[in-house]
């Protein structure tokens, strides 16, 4: 037996010249019977190319599941690289919007815990979408759930529900809406204002106070038109837990800034 050991297993390396065509001489070593180690140049090159490619594979992977995430989220992909470093901000009014929002995003177990929302207000390519995707963005990235929707897609999910046939009930359709940590709601006021949309839209932000969630929605009306629009009852829920109105009342920078 120990002779048999003696044969695999060398008590002292054997030593011998070895010579690689492309990093030349080297030492090569014998552990084990007649196996010869090879060039560590080359050792350690396949290695940190295995290395490489194994971090490219992972960074690959988690890019995919991100850009699932954010698809999963509704956001629209123009504004999926949308942050508050890249909004410009070169009024006070801007600049009072930014903090707003980016305060919203660093604290948001505290805006999570209160049920704290807000509304956006102001013409189009003010950067109200932009903001508050960034916000999401954020909020994401500490695994909190985010859906991005106009009110009038959200409103048209739920009635789809009511075709026969439809494979998505009208429970689990406002489900959707009232589940995520975060609701950004785009484009209030653009429907027909109906008493069907009211009530329907009252419902979801209701069931979303309740339970505390926080809800930013947006708007390209004047503020007295938005509020007519909710009514009274929204208001008052948007309010609650110091809700913040922000009105973008600047001129549009979508042609020169890219801005939403």
């Amino acid at each position: 037996m120990s002779k048999r050991i003696g044969w695999i297993l060398h008590a002292q390396p054997k030593v011998r010249a070895g010579s690689c065509e492309t990093h030349g001489a080297y030492e090569s070593r014998c552990y084990i019977g007649d196996v010869w180690s090879r060039c560590p140049a080359c050792i350690e090159e396949a290695e940190k190319r295995e290395a490489g490619e194994a971090e490219s594979r992972a960074a690959a992977a988690r890019l995919a599941a991100w850009q699932n995430r954010i698809g999963q989220a509704g956001i629209p992909e123009r504004f999926h690289d949308r942050g508050f470093d890249n909004f410009v901000a070169a009024t006070e009014a801007q600049e009072r919007a930014l903090r707003f929002c980016r305060n919203y995003a660093d604290n948001f177990d505290a805006v999570r815990k209160s049920g704290r929302s807000a509304i956006f207000i102001g013409k189009p390519g003010t950067g109200k979408t932009h903001l508050a995707c960034a916000i999401g963005l954020q909020i994401m990235r500490a695994n909190r759930t985010v859906l991005f929707s106009t009110v009038m897609r959200a409103l048209r999910r739920v009635k789809n529900t009511w075709a026969k046939g439809s494979e998505e009930s009208e429970g689990r359709a406002i489900a959707t809406l009232t589940a995520p940590d975060l609701l950004i709601l785009d484009e209030v006021g653009v429907q027909f204002g109906t008493d069907f949309e009211r009530n329907m839209l009252f419902d979801i932000l209701n069931e979303r106070y309740e339970r505390r969630l926080p809800t930013v929605m947006m708007s390209n009306l004047p503020v007295e038109q938005v509020s007519e629009y909710l009514g009274e009852r929204i208001i008052d829920r948007l309010r609650e837990d110091g809700g913040g109105r922000i009105v973008f009342d600047w001129d549009s920078h979508r042609k020169t800034k890219g801005q939403a």
